[in-house]
């Protein structure tokens, strides 16, 4: 197992709604020392992480979070104020309810919009797959994909279910080109999270896998 390719693809994650500075600062801390792909922590803790890290590991911000209904209105403000705040990416949660009423042109539109605030910063899109039946999954592949997203993403973490092998199989084999899927929710180990690698997740949203690769410096010095 090649665990620093495997850390290389993580979203050090901390989104608890008690999460405090200091518990912020240890995941930037660790997201420096293990290398991560980026640290993904609250909006309203991005101008403190940077000015706290500095260049040393990208920073992402969630955008509304964790149920989507925001307006779209207010995630273009709130996107606009994480880049402004020194964020490197954005994972927005879309609208579940409007997938459910087949309102695909506003979803579209919303990322779109979205993706053209985020210019060159990385765009991640949360669908939410725990509650969305196969052909919404489906359906959200082909608009992440016309709207110019640059990941689907599973999971917020916060929905009753997180990834799942079936259906990041599902995404990796529907999105279009340039569209890469991250793993989001109950990831549990390494175990997990190399098997998601290997069938075509680029990215994984995971507090475990450091809390992982620690264990292994415990017990064998390193690894």
């Amino acid at each position: 197992m090649d665990v620093k390719k495997i850390l290389s693809y993580v979203d050090h994650t901390l989104l608890a709604p008690a999460a405090t500075w200091e518990e912020i600062k240890a995941v930037i801390d660790d997201g420096i020392k293990y290398e991560t792909a980026t640290v993904c922590i609250p909006p309203s803790y991005v101008a403190q992480a940077r000015e706290y890290a500095g260049s040393k590991v990208r920073i992402c911000a969630v955008i509304g979070f964790p149920h989507g209904y925001n307006t779209s209105a207010t995630k273009a403000f709130e996107t606009s104020d994480a880049l402004d705040n020194g964020a490197d990416e954005i994972d927005m949660v879309i609208n579940i309810g409007w997938v459910k009423d087949k309102k695909w042109d506003e979803i579209e539109n919303e990322i779109r919009t979205l993706k053209e605030i985020c210019g060159d910063n990385i765009l991640k899109v949360i669908i939410e797959t725990c509650m969305l039946t196969e052909e919404e999954k489906l359906k959200m592949c082909e608009i992440v994909t016309f709207a110019g997203a640059d990941f689907i993403k599973t999971s917020t973490g916060f929905g009753g279910g997180g990834a799942t092998f079936e259906d990041v199989e599902l995404m990796v084999k529907n999105v279009g080109d340039g569209v890469k899927v991250k793993a989001s929710g109950g990831i549990s180990g390494l175990e997990d999270a190399e098997k998601y690698v290997e069938i075509g997740a680029r990215r994984l949203g995971t507090s475990r896998i450091v809390k992982a690769v620690k264990g292994l410096e415990a017990e064998e010095g390193s690894y």
